[in-house]
């Protein structure tokens, strides 16, 4: 129901402007902003049945005047006794002036709160106070000045006759024994009991998780009937004999999934999953020689300039005068801007590389065919949505170098075809990894300068940036250290988050220039440039860091001829964190990495919200409900395959419509 929220009784035009605040604007949103918390007022405990320290709701008789005492300025305390059947208590009320002045001796009224005292004496400081017939489940809202968790629930209980009409289809209600939506909203506000608000929470995650996988199928879908942008020849032994090296099976193997997928005539949509180092770089290189000699340009988008850089100079190596290749980010001057983007809309470029400039609207295509992004968990559908829609039938491939285990690739990913490069190239130098305590520092210290004097660079990751947010090391007090003790002789220089995009590029393109010996770093560098010059890494307590993070950070050494060490400094004794540092010694295979992540700690590490880039949800969790999404995309599978277009199902439709619109994806 899209009516405004400012029409709805008590509401108003000042008050609809709070519930703005908190992203509310029409009835339907109202519906759907849940309580984050219950108050239960309907089962009440005696007084003397409470244990110290319970938080309960008593329902008792004041049976003493109210009585008033100032203690200090500024400070009036209100106390009385309140009665049961078991016993008294003492409530004491601080600067409420307004309700106890609505409190009467001789009557009765719930109260909720922390019961305190001993075996023979009982009090409650501050309770939540309620006539006696407010008894119920009553829900406690995430609230704004202005604006009360009380004055929300009054509001919501006026919208209660706008619930929306049904959207899961009849055949999945029964299926799964799922209550209908207006018994499961007016349960997940008041809930009837506590049975009744499972069932209503049950219902309404199912709902949203089923609405995100048919969203995703619908976008699929959709994409699927398009025709794709038409490519005859693949001229693959002529890209090949470009390469200074021979691909991998897996390499060859996922550049034919995907040009089969470019000959189909339909759209490709696909994503290619492969560990750090498995030559993803060169599918696509394979895959836009093969559009430029069909007569079509292709896209490369990457999350920042100094990676947008390194395609670039990789790009212009590989093809040399063969294509013309293009590099479009922000710092690119205005003047090459313009030539650049006259470059592409007369089609004198073969292949555009860029960050997000290249989606700024005055940036268009003379015959785009192929659109790339790179580092796929840095955008969300709605970026690689904008770059493909600056042409008919363009294909889209996206890169990430975050191994996850497929079945969740399936769910995060459920709008793309996925193909896995699960080789490294022959010849590369397994990184070795060791987890050793803080007390080894000086040996450390020694390794590192042994390192550098070999002409070698090093990493040195934190995981915080300032002093002071915890004991632990932080990035700028350890460089500070560093610099002036250990480390005194050698070149360092620093990297964080905080840093203006324009020194983090200077800092890394001064480590890749070999400019700076050992980087101290947060994990901004977790995806980051290529330097083969740096052969050791350091991360300092590495038990704050997940099993997959770990791993993708020692991906930043091992890219180069030389042998590689990656050192996790750690006093943790934790079982946990000995499983996590036991697993990466042992292995370098990130899917292995990413299957006992997933194994140890939830599918959490791996969906984000920074990650997946999906619509946000309401009432489910992609960390906790994984297998209710499984059936909910296996259902919206069967769904969309008896009907493709949901045109027996219009509320369903408009609803995951709906759930996409933010990202102006559906």
């Amino acid at each position: 129901m899209k009516k405004s929220i400012q029409y709805l009784k008590g509401v108003g035009e000042k008050r609809a402007q709070l519930f703005k605040k908190l992203g509310i604007d029409s009835v339907d949103a109202l519906l759907r902003y849940y309580p984050r918390a219950y108050v239960d007022y309907k089962n009440t405990v005696d007084i003397f049945d409470a244990g110290p320290d319970d938080t309960v709701c008593v329902k008792a008789e004041i049976v003493t005047p109210i009585e008033e005492k100032k203690v200090r300025p500024g400070m009036t305390v209100y106390r009385f006794v309140a009665a049961d059947e078991t016993g008294q208590m003492t409530v004491t009320l601080f600067n409420q002036k307004y309700l106890a002045a609505k409190l009467h001796q001789g009557s009765t009224y719930l109260f909720y709160g922390k019961i305190s005292g001993h075996q023979y004496y009982r009090e409650m400081s501050s309770p939540e106070i309620k006539e006696e017939n407010y008894a119920g489940i009553h829900p406690v809202y995430h609230a704004c000045e202005g604006l009360s968790s009380a004055a929300i629930e009054k509001v919501v209980k006026t919208a209660m006759e706008y619930i929306e009409d049904e959207a899961l289809p009849e055949e999945l209600l029964g299926k799964y024994k799922l209550t209908s939506l207006s018994s499961a909203i007016r349960n997940i506000h008041f809930p009837t009991s506590l049975e009744a608000l499972q069932a209503a929470r049950r219902r309404l995650m199912f709902e949203e998780l089923f609405l995100l996988q048919t969203g995703l199928m619908l976008i699929k879908h959709r994409r699927e009937q398009k025709a794709g942008a038409k490519i005859d020849g693949a001229p693959l032994e002529e890209f090949l004999s470009l390469l200074p090296f021979s691909p991998t099976a897996a390499q060859k193997r996922v550049i034919n999934e995907c040009l089969s997928d470019m000959q189909s005539g339909k759209r490709m949509n696909r994503l290619v999953q492969g560990d750090v180092g498995c030559g993803k770089t060169a599918v696509a290189a394979a895959l836009m020689y093969v559009c430029a000699k069909n007569g079509h340009q292709s896209a490369i988008m990457a999350p920042t300039e100094i990676l947008a850089e390194q395609h670039y100079k990789t790009l212009k190596k590989l093809f040399g005068d063969t294509l013309q290749v293009e590099l479009l980010t922000g710092s690119t001057k205005k003047s090459e801007k313009n030539r650049i983007k006259q470059a592409l809309l007369c089609g004198n470029c073969d292949i555009a590389v860029g960050t997000h400039a290249l989606i700024e609207e005055d940036v268009q295509f003379h015959s785009p065919a192929l659109f790339i992004t790179d580092e796929q968990h840095r955008f969300g559908v709605a970026q690689r949505d904008k770059l493909s829609g600056k042409g008919g039938g363009v294909h889209t491939l996206v890169m990430s170098a975050t191994p996850i285990p497929r079945t969740l690739g399936l769910i995060i990913y459920g709008d793309l075809d996925i193909s896995i490069i699960d080789e490294l190239p022959a010849g590369r130098t397994p990184i070795e990894t060791y987890q050793v305590g803080s007390a080894l520092h000086p040996r450390i210290y020694n390794f590192i300068k042994k390192h550098v004097a070999e002409g070698r660079q090093v990493y040195v990751i934190c995981p915080l940036v300032e002093e002071g947010e915890t004991a632990l090391t932080s990035a700028e007090e350890y460089y500070k250290t560093l610099s002036e003790g250990a480390l005194s002789g050698l070149r360092l220089g620093l990297l964080h988050g905080k840093l203006h995009s324009r020194d983090k590029d200077a800092v890394m393109k001064s480590f890749a220039l070999g400019e700076i010996d050992v980087l101290v770093a947060t994990t901004v560098v977790e995806v980051g440039v290529d330097v083969p010059n740096a052969t050791l890494l350091i991360i300092e307590n590495a038990e704050r860091f997940g099993l997959s993070q770990l791993h993708q950070l020692r991906g930043r050494v091992g890219r180069g001829q030389h042998k590689s060490t990656c050192i996790l400094i750690s006093d943790a004794q934790n079982e946990n964190a000995t499983e996590r540092f036991r697993v990466l010694c042992e292995t370098t295979d990130g899917f292995k990495i990413a299957e006992a992540d997933l194994a140890a700690r939830g599918p959490g590490d791996f969906l984000g919200r920074r990650q997946h880039g999906l619509p946000e949800l309401k009432i489910a969790s992609l960390q906790t409900d994984i297998k209710a999404m499984q059936v909910a995309r296996e259902e919206a599978a069967a769904l969309i395959a008896r009907d493709p277009d949901l045109s027996a199902h219009p509320v369903l439709k408009e609803r995951a419509r709906e759930l996409f619109r933010t990202a102006n994806t559906l």
